[in-house]
């Protein structure tokens, strides 16, 4: 199975739904070519993971819901023992977000918690239509999405591994990300080639305001860019476990940065961000998600 992301036909569709959309997602691309509001500040952002499940097996394990969080802190830390898999060519690109996550402990009353929600649902799969975030059409509502990164964990249909929503790319109440039951964490549902949590990594990536490297035409494009300086126009993903070079432009000395966490090789095949995701990633904090990883405090 090849890896699949919904993100940018579902975001297409937010925006059809609503046009002003364009307007915010306009303003937000000219505030992050504008620099950052401040310089970054220290983020660990309290998850709350929505299991969504019909058979008893995808009620994940807390063990599993863990094995995640602790994926995307080595991811996001640099704390990966792949990243030394990163070409010669491309080490110095390399970049640390320097971000981290936990379970939340408090949920939006105040009340302790363990950060996961459980809901038996009657349907085998979802949609990409964002039906699982809302209770009204069989999921689970958000957690007040300026404090809490919401991942809903659910069986997706056509084969898509998760999506997210980008800063300021749709409704309020449907912020977050969604990842495939097969695609989540490490061990008990988790399939390979996508065990190891790293959809989760790509799905954040996007929900922090990142692009798939080969950018965003609907048709390959050597010219169309992910607005990264420092990653390499390629002619759409690649799939699978290429072998370095993989050029599919010929304009980009150094090939592909098919390493890179936003293309669609395997899970054991991704293993970086960019110093300029970075940036992007810490702008978007900075102009969009102000009170993420902040405030309040000890949620």
């Amino acid at each position: 199975m090849a890896r699949l992301c919904a993100t940018l036909p579902v975001f297409m569709m937010n925006l059809e739904k609503n046009p002003q959309l364009r307007l915010r997602q306009a303003a937000l691309r000219s505030a992050l070519r504008a620099g950052p509001a401040a310089a970054p500040r220290p983020r660990d952002i309290p998850v709350v993971v929505h299991v969504l499940f019909r058979a008893e097996a995808d009620n994940l394990t807390e063990a599993q819901i863990k094995s995640q969080i602790d994926a995307i802190n080595r991811d996001f830390n640099n704390r990966n023992d792949d990243i030394a898999n990163v070409p010669p060519v491309f080490q110095g690109a390399i970049g640390k977000p320097g971000i981290t996550f936990h379970l939340a402990i408090k949920d939006p009353a105040g009340a302790p918690t363990n950060g996961i929600t459980r809901t038996q649902v009657p349907q085998t799969d979802f949609q990409p239509d964002d039906s699982m975030k809302r209770s009204v059409t069989g999921g689970v509502d958000a957690w007040d999405p300026h404090i809490y990164l919401n991942i809903w964990v659910c069986r997706l249909s056509g084969g898509i591994l998760g999506y997210a929503q980008f800063p300021d790319g749709g409704d309020l109440e449907t912020d977050g990300v969604v990842i495939n039951t097969m695609a989540f964490g490490i061990g008990g549902t988790a399939q390979d080639p996508f065990d190891l949590g790293r959809t989760a990594t790509h799905e954040i990536g996007h929900y922090l305001g990142l692009f798939h490297v080969w950018g965003n035409s609907p048709f390959p494009d050597c010219n169309d860019s992910d607005e990264i300086g420092d990653t390499p126009n390629q002619l759409g993903p690649n799939s699978g476990k290429p072998a370095f070079p993989t050029r599919s432009c010929p304009n980009e000395a150094n090939g592909d940065m098919f390493m890179n966490y936003m293309d669609y090789v395997d899970d054991d095949t991704m293993v970086m961000f960019s110093k300029e995701q970075v940036a992007r990633m810490q702008n978007v904090l900075a102009v969009s998600r102000l009170e993420l990883g902040i405030s309040p405090p000890a949620v």
